[in-house]
């Protein structure tokens, strides 16, 4: 059974990814795949033993091959328990792998500075489709830089470009930020693919301009941004 196509404002809404993995349970990987993202884990994340948040995990199989390439620790949360209660069952005899039922606004069960990453695969896109968006949105970034460690990052994967994500980003929590890119899935023949490597970062400047210069006006990729946690320094 399908649930056809929704409106973009309910992927912001519980109600819809309830009713979602309760009639979809076969797994399902928003944007890009592990495989396509590996070097650039790889990269941000050098240490297997590190542990290591995925929000929004749904019923993907990214987590799952994560640890199948080495990494020892990878708490999932989602908001739906459904999908969390799927997923525990799934993974009971995995302990690399730990599934919360946790809504990204609020992940006071977990302490400050628990992770060296957090991996956001659309939970933030999806945020920004429902009410109060920019509200929500800016909880739950300052809830991701709470639970990282110092020089911990937040990668975030989102079809937003610069000039919508970079404003929230940087208003939100004192980041450092790399942009990488990389082609949507289908998009191999396309004449907008970038040809740079997935681990090269495209330079920044405040409007995001310097992104159209290489990419072309309509680049069909998606965006990842690397937020690194700056330490607060003392005055």
């Amino acid at each position: 059974m399908t649930l056809g196509t929704p409106s973009s404002q309910a992927y912001g809404e519980p109600w819809y990814w309830d009713n979602r993995y309760a009639h979809e349970s076969a797994p399902f990987d928003w944007y890009q795949k592990y495989p396509a993202l590996a070097s650039l884990i790889h990269l941000y994340v050098p240490h297997r033993d590190e542990r290591i948040l995925v929000v929004g995990c749904g019923n993907s199989v990214f987590s799952e091959d994560m640890v199948n390439d080495g990494y020892e620790d990878v708490v999932n949360v989602d908001i739906s328990p459904v999908v969390i209660e799927a997923m525990q069952t799934k993974y009971s005899n995995c302990q690399q792998l730990k599934y919360i039922k946790l809504d990204v606004r609020d992940m006071s069960p977990f302490q400050a500075g628990s992770f060296a990453a957090v991996i956001d695969k659309g939970t933030l896109d999806s945020i920004l489709c429902g009410n109060n968006s920019r509200q929500n949105a800016t909880q739950m970034l300052g809830e991701v830089w709470r639970v990282l460690k110092d020089k911990g990052v937040y990668i975030l994967i989102t079809y937003g470009a610069p000039v919508y994500r970079l404003g929230l980003l940087k208003e939100s929590c004192m980041w450092s930020i790399k942009l990488h890119v990389i082609a949507k899935f289908g998009a191999e023949g396309s004449s907008e693919q970038p040809t740079r490597a997935l681990t090269d970062p495209i330079l920044l400047d405040e409007s995001g301009s310097s992104v159209e210069d290489v990419l072309g006006k309509n680049p069909d990729v998606h965006y990842i941004y690397v937020c690194t946690k700056e330490p607060k320094t003392k005055d």
